[in-house]
C-alpha cells in the first residue's frame, strides 16, 4: 500500500475512534516518521536562473567553482541538487567555446 493511502487510513481511524496518532500508526502499520513527513517543494527555477548567469559570465568554469560563487552569494542549497540542476542544463557536458 502506498504511505498516502496509509496516512489517510490513520487519519480516519482517529478522527472516527478517537485513538491516537502512535496507535493509528501501529493499526495500519506506517512508521510516525512517514505519517508527519511534509515534502519539500521541487522548484528549481532559482538554481536555475544563478546558474544560467554565473555560466553566462564566467564561460569556462566548472561545478565546484559555480557551487562555491553560490555558496559566496549567500544560498545554502545542497550540493547534489546543485549538481542535479546543473546536468539538467547540460553544463556537465564539455563545450569547446572560443577564447
Amino acid at each position: 500500500m502506498p504511505t498516502a493511502v496509509r496516512k489517510s487510513w490513520a487519519q480516519t481511524l482517529q478522527s472516527q475512534y478517537g485513538i491516537t496518532i502512535k496507535m493509528s500508526c501501529a493499526i495500519v502499520n506506517l512508521s510516525r516518521c512517514a505519517y508527519y513527513y511534509q515534502p519539500k517543494s521541487a522548484d528549481d527555477t532559482m538554481i536555475i536562473s544563478l546558474l544560467k548567469s554565473i555560466t553566462d559570465k564566467h564561460l569556462r568554469w566548472g561545478f565546484p567553482k559555480c557551487f562555491h560563487r553560490i555558496r559566496k552569494l549567500g544560498y545554502t542549497w545542497n550540493h547534489k541538487r546543485v549538481y542535479r540542476v546543473y546536468c539538467q542544463l547540460k553544463l556537465n557536458i564539455r563545450s569547446k567555446r572560443n577564447k
